[in-house]
Order: structure tokens, then C-alpha cells, then sequence
């Protein structure tokens, strides 16, 4: 009973003229965005689909030119038929079951709210695991900083600190001197790099913080211009690096990693055994940085 009771009040003792409501509204819990379909080249998803669990991608060769004088003879060369396989590999399910009575008698859809939260938790998995990926197919030479505190790049408001607008540039180089397009390339960071970025370069993010008409921010996009050729994405499923004060920021470039989902499905079967449904998901997808050129990333230490 909620209502407390004067000392010798004896009137209805039990409480039980108090009802107990349960509501019909439920607390859902806070998703993630996605940003994966936004940053990644989807175009052999129907190949995959329709066909089989593996799509071979012929690599453009590489074509060698030679110096030429009048009547010189010209050698030819042979064209390579390299290839990238990308493979539908990984697969991610969830499973649970509603008794009948519990259908019946309860007063929430549980089999409608249970669904959309595991087919959130398969888009959430597919997510972390593609950033991840691509993060550890990033080279050497393509890698701004290094993953621990002292050699890491220290950004913050000091003057002897660099600005974190000067880590997407650098980033931005790194691709350039790859001979990456300029166009459709993204950028991945934590929220913490652009509370860091909103403070130090402000002016970027106007639209954003004044929430203009012009601002159409979803999917993680921070901003709908482009800050330093980048497209901005925040996310919370970013790699760890190995000191809880470095951050990863990825960038790269959409035609570089490819990813395709062969089955996104959820089913409802009876069980055999209980007088209940069982509702099961399923995603099965492959992904694969086709251009290792194409992806950079920076160790940021953020104090």
C-alpha cells in the first residue's frame, strides 16, 4: 500500500481498496543510431540475394605506360583478372516464445514489442561488428596517431593542442595521397570527438545546435555539410582502443567497403512442446573492405 496509515487507524487494514494499474505504455529503451547503410557500398546486396552466398568482384587492372619514339616496337601486357570475394559469412538470431495464456491474459503485446526490440538488437550487432571490421583493415600508413595515450593525438583547447577540425584534414591527406575520390567520403567518430569538435570549432555545427529547417540529421549524420570533404557520422559502436582516453575516428570512402545482407527475416512457429509461439530473427550478411587505400583512421586522446 503506497498511502501510509496513522498510528490506531484501524479502517480497511489490508490496503486492498487500493488497486494496482499496470499501464499499457511501455519504457522502451534508448537505440543506437545506425550508420553502416550510410557509410558502406550496398550495390552487390542484390547479386548476393538472389544468387548464391558469395559474389566475385573483378579488380580493374593496372594498366603500365611506357616512353614511345617513331617506329619503335610496343610491347603489350597481359591484363590481370584479379578478383575480391565478398562472402556472406557472418550470421546473428535471436528466439524467444509467448505462452498462450500469457498472450491472452496479458495486458502488453509482448510478441510485437519483444520483435522490434531483437530485430534493434540484430541491426545494432551488424553495425558494431562492420565498424569493427573495417577499423582492423585499416594499414599503417593510412593511421594517424597510435592506439595508447603517449603517442596518440592530443586534442583540447590549449593552443599546443590540435584542434580536432585538423584531425579530419589530416585524415582527409592520408586519403588524398591514396588517390582516393573526394567525393562520398564519411567520417566515424564517438560522441565525445564532437562534443570536443562543437567547443574547439563551433562555428561548424551552427545548424545543427540552432536546429534550422536546413539540418537534417538522422542516421548518426551529424551535420548535412561536408566538414573538411567528410560526411559526419557519430556512433556509440566504435572500436575501443586499448586506454579509455583514446578514441578511434574512422574515415574512408563509401566505394570501399561493401556489405550485403542475404536474409533479414523474423517468423512466428508454433512449439511443439508448450501451448505457446515461438518468434525467432535471422540476419545474414557478408561485408569486406574491397580498397584498403580507401579507409584512414586517427588515435585521438580526448582529456
Amino acid at each position: 500500500m503506497a498511502i501510509g496509515t496513522a498510528a490506531g487507524y484501524t479502517n480497511l487494514p489490508s490496503g486492498n481498496f487500493l488497486p494496482e494499474i499496470y499501464s499499457q505504455k511501455v519504457l522502451k529503451f534508448f537505440r543506437k543510431a545506425s550508420v553502416v547503410e550510410d557509410i558502406t557500398n550496398t550495390d552487390y546486396f542484390g547479386e548476393i540475394e538472389n544468387f548464391g552466398d558469395t559474389v566475385r568482384i573483378i579488380k580493374e587492372p593496372t594498366i603500365t605506360v611506357s616512353a614511345y619514339t617513331r617506329g619503335s616496337s610496343v610491347n603489350t601486357q597481359d591484363l590481370a583478372d584479379d578478383e575480391i570475394q565478398l562472402t556472406v559469412d557472418k550470421a546473428n538470431a535471436f528466439a524467444f516464445k509467448v505462452d498462450d495464456i500469457e498472450e491472452r491474459q496479458g495486458h502488453i503485446n509482448f510478441e510485437t514489442l519483444a520483435t522490434s526490440s531483437g530485430a534493434y538488437a540484430l541491426k545494432d550487432s551488424y553495425d558494431s561488428e562492420v565498424l569493427s571490421n573495417i577499423q582492423s583493415n585499416v594499414t599503417s600508413t593510412n593511421t594517424y596517431g597510435a592506439d595508447h595515450a603517449t603517442n596518440s593525438i592530443d586534442t583540447g583547447f590549449d593552443t599546443s593542442e590540435i584542434d580536432p577540425v585538423n584531425v579530419l584534414a589530416r585524415l582527409g591527406r592520408l586519403l588524398d595521397d591514396q588517390n582516393v575520390p573526394t567525393d562520398n567520403r564519411w567520417a566515424v567518430a564517438a560522441p565525445r570527438f564532437f562534443e570536443e569538435l562543437q567547443q574547439t570549432s563551433s562555428k561548424l555545427l551552427d545548424a545543427n545546435f540552432l536546429n534550422e529547417n536546413s539540418s537534417q540529421v538522422r542516421n548518426g549524420l551529424v551535420v548535412p555539410q561536408l566538414v573538411n570533404g567528410f560526411r559526419l557520422y557519430k556512433s556509440n559502436n566504435m572500436p575501443s582502443a586499448s586506454t579509455s582516453d583514446v578514441h578511434i575516428v574512422l574515415a574512408g570512402h563509401q566505394g570501399g567497403v561493401a556489405t550485403a545482407s542475404q536474409i533479414a527475416k523474423t517468423e512466428v512457429v508454433r512449439d511443439t512442446e508448450s501451448f505457446a509461439d515461438i518468434v525467432r530473427g535471422l540476419h545474414v550478411y557478408g561485408r569486406k573492405v574491397l580498397r584498403t587505400e580507401s579507409i584512414a583512421q586517427a588515435y585521438v586522446k580526448l582529456d
